[in-house]
C-alpha cells in the first residue's frame, strides 16, 4: 500500500507539471552554456586571486576619470563604469594591474535574454514566475518521491547504489540515472524554489542602509588610497563592487560590497565608517543563484546541463513506464467613474505623460473607456477593470511630487471589484536607485487583495521609446488592443528653445569651484525664481536642469563645477557675450509662497540660487528666516555680497560652516531654533529646501522626529498641506 501511495504521488506530480518541467529543462540546458561561453573570454587576470584593492585603485585613477563604480562579475572579470582618457564613457573590461581597457562591455546576447525570460517566467511575468516556482517545488517533490521509491525498490538505504535488474531500457535507466544525478536535480529544484520565494518576498531581501554620523567623520590624518588598511587587506576576489565617492568631500565615501558584507570607507583617512554583514537569507539566495545557474564554475554548469538533459529523459522514460503499466489568460473622454481602464502617471517634470497619453489614445481608438490622471488622484474607480501605472523615480529613489500621496491613498481606498494592474517604471541607469519608486508602487499594489497583476513590472531606461514599445506590444496582446501608429504618438516634439546671452559670471576662488552665471533672455519671457532652466549641452536628448534665481529680468544660476560634468562644464566654459539656447520649465511647486506669513528658507551649497532670486523679487514685511550651509567662509564669499543687499528683508540670516569654526551643519542651526520651526508649521508657515538630496534627507528625518515628538504627527501631514516645499538634487 505504501509503495502504491508514493508511486501514484510521483506519477501525479510528474503528470501535473511535465509541460513546465520540459520548458524549464530545455531552456536550462541552453542557459548552462552561457557561463561556459563567458568564461572562454580572456578578460581575467592570471594572478587575480592574489590582487588586493590597494593594488588596483592607482591604475584605475590613472586611466579613468569620473569613476562611478568598479565591479567584479561572476567570471572574475573586472569592470569599470567611468570615462577614459579619450573621453569615452561607459563600462569597460579592464586589466586590474594596469587599468588598461580590454574592451567595452557589450549588451547581453539577445538570444540568451529571450531564453532567460522564458526560463524564469514563461513570458507570463508574475503569473509565469509563480508557475516556475511551483514547478521547482514540484520537481523537488518528484525527486524526493523518486528517492523513496528507489529505497523501497532496493529494500534499504544501504543498498541505494546496489545493482539493479535490467527489466527494460526505460525503467532501468530511469532508476540508474536518477541515482547518479539525484543531488544536482535536488539542488536545481531547491535553489529554484528559494529564488521564487525571494521573488514573491516570502524570503525577504535584505535592504542595507548605512547610517553614518557625518559630524564624526574625520578628515585627518589623510592617507593615500594605497595605504588604506581595509584596501590592503581585501582581496579583489572577495569584491562584488566598489562605489567611488561622487566628490572629494569627506561626506562622500567608498562603498564596498564584498562577498559577505557591505562596508563604507572614509575616502580621506581610510577609516571604516560602517560595516553591515549580509543576512543569512541574502547569503542563501546568492548561493542558490550560483548553484542554479552555474555562473561561478564552468564544470558545475556542464553538470547542470547534463542534469537538465536527463530530466527530459526522465519525462520520456517515466511516460514509457506509465504507458506500459496502463496498457497490461489627456484628455479624458470618460470620467473616472465611467472608465474600465485607469491610467495613473507619476512624473516630476511631465515627460512620462507622453507615454501615458499614447496608451490612452490607443484605448480610445479601440473603443475602450479610458481615464488618465496623476497618481495622487487615486481614488475608488467603480467600473475599473484594469489599472495601468506609469511612473518615474525622482532623485535618490523618491516619489515624484505628483505621486507622493499614492501609497497612503492606496491603503485608504479599496477598489470595489477585482482589478488587473500593470506597472511601467521609468528611470535612468545613471542613478543607483534605478526605478526604485516604480518597484515600490508595484509591491504596494501586489499586497492589495483586490489587485491582480496583469504583467510583470517593466522598466524603461532614459525614456526609451523602444523599451516602452516592448511593454506596450505585450500589454496590447494581453488585452486584445490593436496598436496603431504608436511610434508616431511617441515622437518627441521639438523643445521650444529661447536664446540667452551671458551677461555676468563670477567664479569662486575656493578650491571647490562654484560659479554664478547670469543670463539675459533675448526676448521677453515670463518666469520666476524657483523655475528651472533646461539646457542641452551636447545638442542631443540629454537634458540638464538648473534652479533659477530671477534677478531683475535676468536668469541667475549657481553651479558647482563637477569634473567631467556635462552641464556644469558647458556652463563654466561660457564667456560673457556668448549666446546659448535653453528652455524655461515652470516649477510651480517651488515658487515663493504668496500667503504664508513665515517662510523658512534652507539651502546648502549652490542650492542658494533660487532663494537669492526670491529675496530680490519680493519686498519687505515678511517674516523670513534663512539657513544656509557651506564648507567654509571662502565658499560663502561667492554669495555674501548678494545677501548683504537683501539683509533688510530677512528676519534672521543663519550660516553654518561644516569645515571651520564650530563645524556645524544646517541641521544643527535648525535644532537650536526647533521652537521657531514648530511655531512656523503650526501657524501655516512654509519651509523651503533647496540643495543636495543628502541635506534634504537629513532635514526631513529631523523634522519627522521633531513633529512626532512635539505634535504627535508625521512631517508628511505638513508636506501634504503644502507647508514643506523641496527642490533638491
Amino acid at each position: 500500500m505504501t509503495i502504491s501511495i508514493w508511486r501514484y504521488s510521483h506519477l501525479a506530480l510528474a503528470v501535473s507539471s511535465f509541460l513546465f518541467i520540459t520548458l524549464a529543462s530545455v531552456t536550462g540546458i541552453i542557459l548552462s552554456f552561457k557561463p561556459i561561453t563567458e568564461k572562454t573570454q580572456s578578460y581575467k587576470a592570471k594572478n587575480f586571486n592574489q590582487l588586493t584593492i590597494a593594488q588596483v585603485v592607482p591604475a584605475l585613477t590613472k586611466n579613468y576619470t569620473d569613476i562611478i563604480e568598479v565591479s567584479v562579475d561572476y567570471n572574475q572579470f573586472m569592470v569599470v563604469d567611468a570615462t577614459d582618457l579619450n573621453d569615452n564613457s561607459g563600462k569597460f573590461y579592464i586589466d586590474p594591474l594596469t587599468g588598461k581597457s580590454l574592451g567595452k562591455v557589450g549588451k547581453e546576447n539577445e538570444f540568451f535574454q529571450w531564453i532567460t525570460s522564458l526560463h524564469r517566467s514563461l513570458f507570463l511575468h508574475q503569473l509565469g514566475r509563480f508557475f516556475v516556482g511551483l514547478t521547482s517545488f514540484l520537481l523537488f517533490l518528484i525527486a524526493t518521491s523518486g528517492t523513496v521509491l528507489i529505497i523501497q525498490r532496493q529494500r534499504s538505504l544501504k543498498r541505494f547504489f546496489s545493482k539493479i535488474v535490467k527489466d527494460n531500457f526505460a525503467q532501468y535507466y530511469h532508476v540508474v540515472l536518477g541515482r547518479l544525478l539525484l543531488i544536482p536535480i535536488i539542488l536545481i529544484s531547491v535553489t529554484g524554489t528559494i529564488m521564487s520565494l525571494k521573488t514573491f518576498e516570502v524570503i525577504k531581501e535584505q535592504k542595507i542602509s548605512h547610517k553614518i554620523d557625518f559630524d564624526a567623520i574625520k578628515s585627518n590624518p589623510e592617507k593615500k588610497v594605497t595605504d588604506f588598511d581595509v584596501f590592503k587587506n581585501t582581496k579583489l576576489a572577495d569584491v562584488q563592487s566598489i562605489e567611488f565617492p561622487f566628490s572629494e568631500d569627506v561626506e562622500d565615501y567608498f562603498t564596498l560590497k564584498l562577498s559577505d558584507k557591505e562596508i563604507t570607507v572614509n575616502q580621506l583617512t581610510g577609516e571604516v565608517l560602517t560595516e553591515k554583514p549580509y543576512s543569512k537569507a541574502k547569503l542563501l539566495t546568492t548561493l542558490s543563484m550560483d548553484l542554479h545557474t552555474g555562473r561561478t564554475n564552468a564544470i558545475w554548469a556542464i553538470i547542470l546541463a547534463i542534469a537538465s538533459a536527463n530530466i527530459l529523459f526522465f519525462i520520456y522514460s517515466g511516460f514509457v513506464i506509465w504507458w506500459k503499466r496502463r496498457s497490461s489568460q489627456v484628455k479624458n473622454k470618460y470620467k473616472f467613474d465611467q472608465a474600465e481602464f485607469i491610467i495613473l502617471v507619476g512624473s516630476e517634470n511631465g515627460t512620462t505623460f507622453r507615454f501615458a497619453k499614447a496608451i490612452h489614445q490607443q484605448l480610445l481608438k479601440s473603443g475602450k473607456t479610458s481615464f488618465i490622471g496623476q497618481l495622487n488622484n487615486y481614488k475608488v474607480f467603480p467600473k475599473a477593470k484594469q489599472l495601468i501605472v506609469l511612473t518615474a523615480t525622482y532623485g535618490l529613489g523618491d516619489a515624484p511630487t505628483n505621486s507622493s500621496k499614492f501609497i497612503s491613498l492606496l491603503e485608504k481606498y479599496k477598489q470595489l471589484n477585482s482589478v488587473q494592474f500593470s506597472v511601467v517604471a521609468f528611470g535612468s541607469h545613471a542613478y543607483p536607485d534605478f526605478c526604485k519608486f516604480g518597484y515600490e508602487v508595484n509591491n504596494a499594489l501586489s499586497h492589495q487583495d483586490w489587485a491582480k497583476p496583469l504583467l510583470e513590472i517593466h522598466t524603461v531606461n532614459d525614456r526609451s521609446p523602444e523599451e516602452f514599445t516592448k511593454w506596450a506590444t505585450l500589454w496590447a496582446q494581453t488585452c486584445d488592443v490593436e496598436l496603431t501608429s504608436l511610434s508616431k504618438l511617441l515622437e518627441t516634439k521639438p523643445v521650444k528653445m529661447q536664446q540667452f546671452s551671458v551677461v555676468e559670471k563670477t567664479v569662486s576662488t575656493n578650491a571647490e569651484t562654484s560659479f554664478i552665471i547670469r543670463l539675459s533672455p533675448k526676448k521677453r519671457m515670463r518666469f520666476t525664481s524657483g523655475d528651472l532652466l533646461a539646457i542641452y549641452p551636447a545638442n542631443d536628448y540629454r537634458e540638464r536642469q538648473y534652479s533659477i534665481g530671477r534677478m531683475g529680468k535676468d536668469v541667475q544660476l549657481s553651479v558647482k563645477l563637477h569634473a567631467g560634468g556635462l552641464g556644469s562644464g558647458f556652463l563654466h566654459r561660457l564667456e560673457i557675450g556668448q549666446v546659448l539656447n535653453a528652455s524655461i520649465i515652470k516649477n510651480e511647486h517651488f515658487h515663493f509662497p504668496s500667503k504664508a506669513k513665515t517662510v523658512i528658507m534652507i539651502s546648502n551649497g549652490t542650492g542658494i540660487a533660487p532663494f537669492l532670486g526670491m529675496l530680490d523679487q519680493h519686498s519687505k514685511g515678511r517674516n523670513i528666516h534663512f539657513y544656509c550651509g557651506f564648507r567654509n567662509k571662502l565658499s560663502f564669499e561667492l554669495y555674501e555680497n548678494a545677501l548683504k543687499t537683501e539683509l533688510d528683508k530677512l528676519t534672521k540670516l543663519n550660516v553654518a560652516y561644516s569645515r571651520e569654526g564650530e563645524k556645524q551643519y544646517v541641521k544643527d542651526l535648525l535644532t537650536k531654533d526647533a521652537a521657531l520651526v514648530l511655531k512656523a508649521l503650526k501657524s501655516d508657515g512654509v519651509i523651503m529646501l533647496c540643495g543636495s538630496l543628502s541635506m534634504q534627507n537629513d532635514i526631513i528625518e529631523w523634522l519627522e522626529i521633531l513633529c512626532q515628538r512635539e505634535e504627535n504627527r508625521s512631517i508628511s501631514y505638513y508636506q501634504s498641506h503644502g507647508q514643506v516645499l523641496m527642490d533638491c538634487y
